[in-house]
Formats: structure tokens, C-alpha cells, sequence
């Protein structure tokens, strides 16, 4: 039996006025400033919503860095996004607290993953919201967001059996492509990182190539490995400008590359100088997209049976663990040695615990 939630969270949902709540939340007050704020919200619930405590959240560290550090085009999705005080995060394990008198999917106490910014509490949609399985930790369904994206990722590539695929950029959403090409199909698998912390967090399993080293240098040893043949997709998670162009000399003609890293910078960014004589294809796919049939619900789903049988696994994959209130350090970590941290975790049960 869990505990009483005053025990796993301190201190009961504190009340300042009636349907009042305060909640800790992690902020973005401007560049290169993390801050923690407490806010005052309306706890009120409308008939579909539901109201939640934090468990635990993940910090999706190419994106959440990128915010942080405020570096965009003009005219990108990017700048339009991130309006400083920014509320970074969208990646939340929770507990119900209460449930709107329309809402009949959850009850007081189920575990959901909900795309919430960290924060302590908050409302959410119920219809937005993803039941736990009991099988499934909180450490476990907060990388529910990310399969979707890569998810979607390796279903724009359309991916045919027996190819060859590159990955370029083994962070959270590589390390995750990287698991779900291996359930495809594909012949071999060339996983593509300079960090030899990330590559080590590759299976080491027949049929995948983990290579320590940019994406430049490994042109030569592609062209080895595949008898000049190249790769038929490659995929850039990295949202670094450099990387395109690289990524478009690895694939055949004919060859995919995916983008599945957004870059905040495209002004840097160059297409490579083979693309039209080899008749690449540059394919975009963006997080907020179903694709062919596939929406949200069910690629979480899917996601939760790999799991549940065992053919994912994401408790490798999470390195750091982090109360909220020591959110500037975890991020001033990510800022100096992002390689050395995989999954980052902000554990909301230690609030009221620290004293």
C-alpha cells in the first residue's frame, strides 16, 4: 500500500484561500537564468480536468537547454515559442488529486504522464493525459513524450526491411530511434556519437555499430564497412547546423535523412553539396504531428507495451536524479558536460523532506 500523501509529498496541498493551491515551479526568468518560483493558481476544476502532484519530471536536455540558452533565427518556431519568464519541461509523471465530475477515465491516486512543465502542482485536460500501467515506474513513463517524437521519427523514415540505418546524436531521443530501429527490422544500425559516454549507453548487440566519433570522420569507415554502398537513411537527432551536411553524405542515392533534431539556427545550417546530384530526401517531422494513421494515444501505447515486454528499456538511460529546488545546479551541469548526463530527473517527492 503507497503511503499517505502527506507523507510522499510533505506538507498536503497547501491552501491559501478557497480552490487556491501554491505550487513550486522551475522557471526560465530570462537567458542563462534558472529560478525556482512559487505560484498561487486556481484549483478549481472544470468538468474534464484533473488535478495532480508531481512524481517526477525529465529534463528534455536538447530543448530544454536550447530555451534556456535563448539562441534563435528570427522567424523560427523557436523564437516565437520561448518568451522569457519561460516555464521549460513537458516530459511529468503525477499523481491525481481530484477529478472534474465529467472525468471517467481516472480516479484519486491513478499515476498518469501528463506534458507539464516541473512544477508541483497543476490542472490538466484529462483527455491529455496517459494511465500508468502498475508494471510501469514513474522513472519508466516519463520518457513518454520522447517515443513518441522519435517514434514519429522512425515512421517518417519508412523504413524498409533489411536497410542500413545511421544515427547521428545518441542523446535522449538517439538513444530511443536507436531501440525502436532495432524492432524494425533493419539490417545494421551505425550509432554516431563523439561522446564515448553516449555511444557505451548503446546495446551492444548484433547488427549495431556504435562509433565514437562526429559524423564527419565516419564517412570513411561507412564507406568501409559498406563496400562504398553508403546508408539507405540516416537520421540528424542533433539540431546542430554542422550536422546536415554531414548527414547528407552518408545515404546512397536515393538515401533519407531524417531531421528529427530542430535546429534554432537554419541560417547555419547547409543542405551538403550532393543532395540534388544524388536525389536525397530531406524529411522534417515535428513532435506535435500524427502520422499515417498514428496519433498520440496510440504511440504512447505502443511505447508502454515495449516495455511491458521487456524489447525497451529505458533504466539505463536515467543517469542523475535532482530535488526541484536544486534545479539551477542540474541545469548549470547540462550547460558545462551535457555528455555526461543522459536522463535527468527532478524527484518531486523529496519537497518537504530536504529539512
Amino acid at each position: 500500500m503507497m503511503p499517505p500523501l502527506h507523507l510522499r509529498y510533505g506538507k498536503r496541498f497547501p491552501i491559501k484561500e478557497a480552490m487556491s493551491m501554491e505550487a513550486i515551479r522551475i522557471v526560465f526568468s530570462e537567458k542563462m537564468k534558472v529560478e525556482i518560483s512559487t505560484e498561487v493558481f486556481d484549483a478549481a476544476l472544470g468538468e474534464n480536468e484533473i488535478l495532480c502532484a508531481a512524481i517526477c519530471s525529465m529534463i528534455s536536455t536538447g530543448t530544454e537547454l536550447q530555451c534556456l540558452r535563448g539562441v534563435f533565427d528570427a522567424g523560427t518556431n523557436w523564437s516565437s515559442w520561448v518568451q522569457y519568464p519561460f516555464h521549460p519541461g513537458y516530459s511529468m509523471v503525477a499523481e491525481v488529486l481530484e477529478v472534474g465530475t465529467g472525468v471517467r477515465k481516472f480516479q484519486k491516486g491513478d499515476r498518469v504522464f501528463i506534458e507539464s512543465p516541473h512544477t508541483q502542482y497543476f490542472k490538466a485536460v484529462a483527455d491529455h493525459a496517459v494511465l500508468l500501467p502498475n508494471e510501469v515506474s514513474p522513472e519508466q513513463g516519463v520518457w513518454i513524450n520522447l517515443s513518441k517524437t522519435t517514434q514519429l521519427g522512425v515512421r517518417r523514415a519508412e523504413l524498409s526491411l533489411g536497410e542500413t540505418v545511421g544515427v547521428i546524436g545518441l542523446g535522449l531521443l538517439g538513444q530511443l530511434v536507436t531501440q525502436y530501429l532495432y524492432l524494425s527490422g533493419v539490417k545494421e544500425i551505425y550509432a554516431i556519437d563523439p561522446a564515448e559516454s553516449r555511444v557505451q549507453l548503446v546495446a551492444d548487440k548484433p547488427g549495431i555499430h556504435r562509433m565514437a566519433m562526429d559524423a564527419g570522420k565516419a564517412h570513411a569507415q561507412i564507406a568501409e564497412q559498406t563496400k562504398g554502398q553508403m546508408l539507405d537513411v540516416v537520421f540528424d537527432i542533433t539540431g546542430h547546423p554542422a550536422v546536415l551536411a554531414q548527414a547528407t553524405q552518408l545515404v546512397k542515392p536515393l538515401g533519407r535523412v531524417v531531421l528529427l533534431g530542430d535546429t534554432a539556427t537554419p541560417s547555419m545550417q547547409e543542405m551538403g553539396r550532393n543532395v540534388v546530384s544524388n536525389s536525397v530526401s530531406i524529411l522534417g517531422i515535428h513532435a506535435g504531428m500524427n502520422f499515417k494513421g498514428w496519433h498520440h494515444p496510440d504511440m504512447a501505447d505502443l511505447f508502454l507495451t515495449y516495455l511491458l515486454q521487456s524489447r525497451m528499456d529505458v533504466k539505463p538511460l536515467v543517469t542523475h536524479h535532482f530535488s526541484p529546488l536544486e534545479a539551477p545546479q542540474a541545469y548549470d551541469l547540462l550547460v558545462h558536460n551535457r555528455s555526461s548526463a543522459m536522463g535527468v530527473l527532478f524527484d518531486w517527492t523529496t519537497l518537504g523532506k530536504e529539512s
